[in-house]
């Protein structure tokens, strides 16, 4: 398998506080791999090290295949989760700076910039003040600069986070316009639905540990095929309380419910069509979101 990204037995701690905590994982090139956890479990300081903004206390890092070097930052593209811009200048003049600094020529950094500009609604404000911008065409010209390079390795931190879902949906076409170009993807999020449509590989963390890691379906597969999708008219609180129902996630005439382990659906929907006019019954494979709840969720809730 050819690595984008390789971390063997990493750590890092803050004074007392071990942010990362022994982490293995790899990359591979050509995939969409998220880093997913809850906030605070050592996600933003796995990628800085991945980056070489900050030194492993322990451990290796590799990036497409060896340590980092200036030549191999040129490579990969970085939307930070902080979004740092230059509020004085303009934003054609800052696309400018950044390609200079991955070694680009003005007139191609403009060129490449313009066209992205135009793809990301952008283009009338090229010759606008970054702070004349809305945070969300500041985080958009902030991915431009990400991508000036046409990076064989984009990483994202919290790339969706404070974004409106036109521009969600935006910013998840072009990262699979990016990915089947060639790009390798690595984002962190807390954002489990957007995890779930987008990534290939996930590793979830907590605590500083890989708590999860491998092909989403391989990962989706080890908590067995035990929920039940349900769409009804009707009051459906008592599902909850029904022999054989291990946990409910309630949004009212939906819900997803995760049996125990053994547990027949079949008297689930028995116990229900009485009582409940059901428009939709789908035995599916957890989601992430209940396989994250499940791994982390109830622990952070009594933290």
């Amino acid at each position: 398998m050819d690595v984008a990204v390789s971390l063997r037995g990493v750590t890092k701690a803050f004074g007392d506080f071990r942010a990362v905590d022994g982490i293995d994982l790899e990359v591979p090139r050509g995939d969409v791999f998220g880093l997913l956890g809850p906030n605070g479990a050592g996600k933003t300081t796995t990628i800085r090290m991945i980056l070489d903004i900050l030194r492993p206390d322990t451990g290796e890092v590799r990036v497409l295949g060896e340590k980092l070097t200036d030549d191999l930052k040129n490579r990969i593209g970085y939307l930070p989760e902080e979004r740092g811009l230059y509020r004085k200048m303009k934003v054609v003049e800052m696309l400018e700076f950044s390609g200079a600094i991955k070694g680009l020529s003005p007139v191609a950094a403009r060129k490449a910039g313009l066209v992205w500009l135009d793809r990301l609604d952008l283009g009338a404000w090229k010759d606008k003040k970054v702070e004349e911008l809305s945070k969300g065409m500041q985080q958009k010209a902030q991915f431009v600069s990400a991508v000036l390079m046409k990076p064989d390795l984009l990483i994202l931190d919290e790339p969706f986070s404070g974004m409106d879902p036109v521009n969600q949906d935006l910013f998840k076409d072009v990262i699979v316009e990016l990915n089947r170009s060639g790009t390798t993807i690595l984002f962190s999020t807390h954002q489990m639905d957007t995890a779930e449509k987008l990534c290939k590989r996930i590793a979830l963390i907590d605590r500083g540990k890989v708590a999860e890691t491998g092909l989403l379906t391989e990962v989706k597969a080890r908590y067995g095929k035990n929920s039940v999708l349900m769409e009804f008219d009707g009051d459906g609180s008592f599902l909850g309380s029904l022999p054989g129902v291990a946990r409910v996630d309630d949004y009212g005439q939906y819900q997803e419910i995760r049996l125990v382990d053994g547990a027949d659906p079949q008297e689930l929907l028995l116990a229900s069509v009485g009582r409940l006019r059901i428009r939709r019954f789908e035995i599916v494979s957890p989601t992430l979101h209940n396989i994250f709840i499940e791994r982390v969720g109830g622990e952070h809730a009594h933290a």
